[in-house]
């Protein structure tokens, strides 16, 4: 792209952080909270854990396969629509979950989040189209701040909303609503069209699962994959019952907005700024080294987060979500850094655009698992993410590095 054609590239950065914020910012409320919403529309005890991983595994079903689609989409007619369609439908969403009366209008709303899904790899790809190179590295690493501050927001924001302010679960969600469609607004009106150099050309089914196939075909991506994917696996097993493990210190009732907050606020804003620290120290002792001691230590955080708070309450719940934060946020950073060394870079566009694929697969078969483990009671889906984490810790040692192969 020429000099000119980067012209005013700080503005559509900042447009697309805040659009990216925002999503993170109503996406977090729902994973905090869906189980009061649940106990409010009257769903019973005894059914309310396995509702909250079912629940939460819908929030990928529609999105994983559309995701080789979104890339293809976006490169071939427009990057701004997939982004404008993503907000719209976040809206949606939010709304459903504000005007939500019975259990299935909840599980409609959040399964309906799969389409507004696949937007952040193309604002990426907008990005590194339109920033000059020697600014890339910073300005990446700049934007992808913009999810975990929006994830450290939602749960704050609601927590002074409803106990502060005495909100309630649907306002807050209708808040979100009218800020989906201000990004949406924002997107329409304030970029512009940033169109990638190479334009796919054929039919949109054949160039998208042609890009699966090219990515997977590489031996480093399919290792590098398995390790996301295993790491988040770990992740969303237990993560949709944190809000239940502070409920059973707190209570339903007031305050409760406001533990989860202190909880899963704190530990997303923490791993957000923690982040850039860890692509430091790989940067100094290797990506490999630190990817294997982030991954041991969620291995201890999210085993210990069922059990500190009858010894330290809340408090101490909040610093061990810190640390499990800053160990996925870790555990992040490295597996692009893996990418960005060991993936030739006539693949990495391909690969950046389906680089969420195995997070959102993930995604489903996480929340569901937990369902079904947490019969065994609730500290049991967080057992087993200590299990999968050290899984994945092994998998990388047990791993050869591939060289990048010099480009074409």
């Amino acid at each position: 792209m020429s000099t000119s054609g980067r012209r005013g590239w700080p503005a559509l950065v900042a447009v697309f952080w805040i659009t990216s914020m925002v999503e993170g910012l109503g996406v977090s409320q729902v994973f905090a909270l869906l189980p009061a919403q649940l106990h409010g529309l009257g769903v019973p005890d005894g059914d309310r854990l396995q509702f909250i991983g079912l629940f939460s595994a819908l929030l990928f079903v529609l999105g994983m396969p559309l995701v080789p689609l979104w890339g293809v989409w976006a490169d071939k007619y427009s990057r701004k629509a997939v982004i404008v369609r993503s907000a719209i439908v976040e809206a949606v969403v939010f709304t459903g979950m504000a005007l939500a009366t019975e259990p299935w209008h909840v599980a409609v709303s959040v399964l309906l989040i799969g389409f507004q899904l696949g937007n952040t790899g193309v604002m990426l790809a907008g990005i590194r189209d339109a920033t000059p190179h020697h600014r890339l590295g910073t300005v990446i690493a700049l934007f992808g701040a913009s999810g975990p501050v929006g994830f450290a927001a939602g749960p704050t924001l609601a927590g002074i909303l409803i106990d502060g302010l005495g909100w309630s679960i649907g306002g807050v969600f209708a808040l979100s609503a009218v800020l989906s469609l201000g990004t949406a607004a924002l997107v329409t009106f304030g970029s512009r069209e940033i169109r990638p150099e190479v334009v796919p050309e054929g039919r949109v089914l054949p160039l998208a699962f042609g890009a699966i196939r090219g990515v997977l075909s590489d031996r480093a991506v399919r290792s590098i994959f398995l390790i996301f994917g295993t790491a988040f696996l770990a992740g969303q097993m237990s993560r949709p019952y944190v809000p239940v493990v502070v409920e059973r210190v707190i209570g339903l009732g007031p305050g409760l907005a406001s533990g989860i907050a202190l909880v899963a606020g704190t530990a997303a804003l923490a791993g957000a700024l923690l982040s850039p620290l860890a692509g430091a120290l790989g940067d100094r002792i290797g990506f490999r080294l630190v990817l294997v001691g982030a991954l041991l230590g969620g291995a201890v955080a999210v085993g210990l987060m069922p059990i500190v708070p009858g010894i330290g309450g809340i408090p101490l719940l909040a610093a061990v979500a810190v640390v499990f934060a800053a160990c996925t946020s870790a555990i992040s950073a490295m597996v692009f850094g893996l990418l960005a060394t060991e993936v030739s870079a006539e693949r990495r566009s391909q690969t950046l655009n389906l680089v969420y694929l195995p997070l959102y697969a993930a995604g489903i078969v996480g929340p569901a698992l937990g369902s079904v483990v947490v019969q065994a009671g609730l500290p049991a889906p967080f057992f087993l993410g200590t299990v999968v984490f050290l899984a994945g810790a092994l998998i990388v040692l047990r791993r050869h590095p591939v060289p990048a192969p010099a480009p074409a």
